[in-house]
């Protein structure tokens, strides 16, 4: 396939004509109703399976997304390159700003992603990269609750009774092991690695992203819930390996919620009662918990701070750039920031935010 245009309108049109997506299934993120149309049944199929917990039915959507099965297509659009991150070095990713949206391309996989106001169009493999596909239609959620004026936060979320909590943490602190510790002990889920939040009154409510955790298997082998996971050929490898190495280990499972905790576990909506930093080491001291104020405390808020990134256009030019650190302090004040540092300790932590959200303080060292 070819894509002919220079508007995202006239690209869209030329891949629906070429490849039509007429199934169809309904999600609700968040209170978010989506439309997917997929051009086959295997790939509605697929996308049914992995949202299973948030399928509706019919009815008026927010958001409408449409997936075209086809071979990577060819595009003449003069692309930008976007930089790898601090510490990678392969570029995945290129993109073209056009009159009404944007068009993302992935390098590896010739998956092409059209977006702007209206029409949001995957087209390529895609259900060879089906994960492509469901980050895509996540990152629409992600950008409608950003242009309602929510801030993105790199955390992951939990609830128990009424209160919920979003984790975070310094690059490898263990946030995701932390979350799934929880949900060992009865929490519910709310996201692994994004949040959205926006003011709630006097205080914060926080929307998840309908994405399953990815986890490494130090976090699959040290959770009984998770431990089976692991592939028996590779569990007593894996068990022999230097702690500081497993952790590091880039080998990534699909925890899928419903299958390890059982059903109705997984929410994309609770207050946020609390924003819980791990500023902690992999080293023997004790581990420490206490509320700090963010606008003094400016140095732990870049663990939570996340960049939108190449899938979110603002609809409001003002949106443009990402909220300063000042912003964040500001809007983290309506909530309890609760610094975690000492040594790595995955139990006491647990005991310490299920305290919190059973009673609404810290418990007394």
């Amino acid at each position: 396939m070819k894509l002919t245009g220079t508007t995202r309108r006239e690209l869209a049109e030329a891949v629906k004509v070429a490849c039509p997506a007429d199934r169809e299934l309904f999600l609700d993120l968040g209170g978010c109703r989506i439309r997917v149309l997929s051009s086959t049944d295997a790939l509605n199929d697929a996308l049914a399976d992995y949202f299973k917990e948030f399928l509706t039915g019919k009815g008026d959507p927010q958001i409408v997304v449409s997936a075209h099965e086809a071979p990577a297509p060819e595009c003449n659009l003069a692309f930008k390159v976007k930089q790898p991150d601090p510490g990678k070095t392969k570029i995945k990713e290129e993109w073209v700003d056009l009159p009404d949206g944007r068009m993302v391309r992935k390098r590896l996989t010739g998956m092409h992603f059209l977006f702007g106001r209206g029409e949001n169009v995957a087209v390529g493999p895609c259900l060879e990269n089906a994960n492509q596909v469901i980050n895509f239609v996540n990152n629409r959620f992600i950008e409608w609750k950003l242009n309602q004026g929510g801030f993105l936060g790199h955390a992951a979320g939990v609830r128990s009774g009424g209160r919920g909590i979003s984790l975070a943490g310094f690059s490898g602190a263990g946030k995701s092991t932390l979350a799934l510790h929880l949900m060992s002990r009865g929490t519910t889920f709310i996201s692994n690695d994004r949040i959205m939040v926006e003011p709630n009154g006097e205080g914060l409510v926080m929307f998840g992203v309908a994405k399953q955790p990815r986890i490494n298997p130090g976090t699959a082998l040290n959770n009984p819930d998770l431990h089976c996971i692991v592939e028996p050929g590779l569990r007593e490898k894996f068990l022999s390996m230097p702690q500081d190495e497993l952790w590091q280990l880039e080998h990534k499972y699909d925890a899928l919620i419903d299958e390890c905790y059982g059903p109705g576990r997984f929410e994309l909506r609770c207050p946020m009662d609390a924003l819980v930093i791990l500023n902690w080491q992999r080293d023997d001291s004790p581990m420490r918990a206490r509320l700090v104020d963010p606008r003094d405390r400016t140095d732990l808020l870049p663990a939570f701070m996340k960049s939108t990134g190449l899938f979110y256009l603002p609809d409001d030019p003002a949106r443009r750039d990402d909220p300063s650190v000042e912003a964040y302090a500001d809007l983290l004040a309506r909530t309890n920031l609760i610094e975690i540092s000492g040594g790595v300790d995955f139990d006491r932590a647990s005991d310490v935010c299920l305290h919190f959200m059973e009673t609404g303080r810290l418990p007394a060292n």
